[in-house]
């Protein structure tokens, strides 16, 4: 593995320890510094703590707690030349003849787990609350909110708002219409069809909604880069899981899993406990093996009245190649490919990860998904002609 993939990989560990310790930084701000340790001498210890700092820190308050975060992460002393070594050693791989027994790997991954999903519990409803929305006001500054940024006092009053838009894309799913004998609108050319010989109109002919069965695919990509935002993107597939009547739910990082049964149910906190059947959150992601794995398993769910939904940043460790040739047979499959991604919601973002790059000509819709707004406005591309 290249420097700069494992300086990524430590920034987003870094980026995690501030969190943890309070610091609200956003995934796009770990790619900003990602980019400012290029621009500095990695070997200056002084320089890399303040590019950091820079990026890293909105109000000099934070201050005791990153520089506590920057001595216990950044363990690396330029006079010993360690330079970029140094700052990645903290996420090396383990060597094979370090590597844990298969039992303490499985403990480790399931304990991984419960410590990722027991961080989202704070703060949601009590077992008992019913999937509905009483009634709420859609504040135009809560649904521009980036996820990132959202205090946990809040989380319930998204969480309702995640089931209210989920619901409102359930009944907008298809607009295409069928003759009804009351209710509907009017159907104009079968009303003059039908009056042509009365001289006028006297009869009029109606047609209501059509609905067609179109099933949801939604793969959601919980790999250690989707930290910030994979808690309320999760919350949205729990409400279109338990709101829709054909959709099939899969995670994936490293590998994919099946999670439609663990979602169903009228409390989100008892799904969360369910979840800790994934293995393998906030790991690494291989977005084309994943894929690989659900067209070879799963492909038979998807045909030409199936939309699906991939969640991801397009970080990937695995190769371009393996993703632009599992997402050309997920597209020749289903009716649409919509691409979400989190990072779209930064103005300066760019598609350059030689996996979003691989996959974005085989999209047919790519759009952010970092706030309630970006999920409302899914509403027009959930259509199948």
């Amino acid at each position: 593995m290249g420097a700069p993939r494992n300086l990524t990989r430590a920034m987003l560990a870094f980026g995690a320890m501030l969190r943890a310790s309070g610091l609200p930084v956003t995934t796009s701000a770990v790619m900003d510094a990602v980019r400012a340790l290029e621009a500095v001498d990695v070997m200056d210890r002084a320089e890399v703590y303040l590019g950091l700092r820079t990026v890293l820190m909105s109000r000099m308050e934070e201050q005791p707690a990153f520089d506590r975060c920057f001595e216990a992460f950044w363990r690396f002393h330029a006079e010993e030349g360690e330079g970029l070594d140094g700052l990645v050693a903290a996420v090396q791989p383990v060597r094979q003849e370090e590597e844990l027994d298969s039992g303490a790997i499985e403990a480790a991954r399931e304990k991984q787990a419960q410590v990722a999903l027991d961080d989202w519990d704070q703060g949601e409803a009590a077992d008992d609350e019913p999937l509905e929305v009483p009634g709420l006001s859609d504040r135009e500054a809560l649904m521009e909110q980036d996820f990132s940024t959202f205090p946990a006092e809040q989380l319930d009053e998204v969480a309702r708002l995640t089931v209210q838009i989920a619901r409102r894309l359930a009944r907008r799913v298809s607009r295409r219409r069928k003759p009804t004998r009351r209710g509907g609108v009017i159907d104009l050319r079968r009303s003059m069809r039908a009056n042509l010989m009365k001289g006028e109109i006297i009869e009029l002919r109606r047609r209501a909604r059509r609905r067609r069965k179109v099933r949801l695919v939604l793969l959601c990509d919980v790999s250690g880069s989707m930290d910030l935002y994979s808690r309320f993107l999760l919350q949205f597939l729990y409400a279109l899981q338990n709101v829709f009547r054909r959709v099939e739910t899969f995670t994936f990082a490293t590998r994919l899993t099946r999670v439609s049964d663990l979602l169903r149910g009228p409390s989100y906190k008892g799904a969360l406990r369910r979840l800790t059947e994934v293995r393998d959150w906030s790991g690494g992601t291989r977005i084309g093996e994943s894929i690989r794995e659900f067209n070879q398993t799963w492909g038979r769910l998807v045909d030409r009245r199936t939309i699906v939904l991939l969640l991801s940043d397009g970080w990937d460790t695995g190769e371009p190649d393996v993703l632009a040739e599992e997402m050309l047979t997920l597209k020749r499959r289903a009716a649409r490919v919509v691409w979400l991604n989190p990072l779209l919601g930064n103005p300066s973002y760019e598609p350059l990860t030689r996996g979003m790059a691989a996959a974005l000509p085989l999209v047919d819709h790519f759009a952010a998904a970092h706030n309630l707004a970006s999920l409302r406005d899914l509403a027009a591309h959930l259509r199948v002609r």
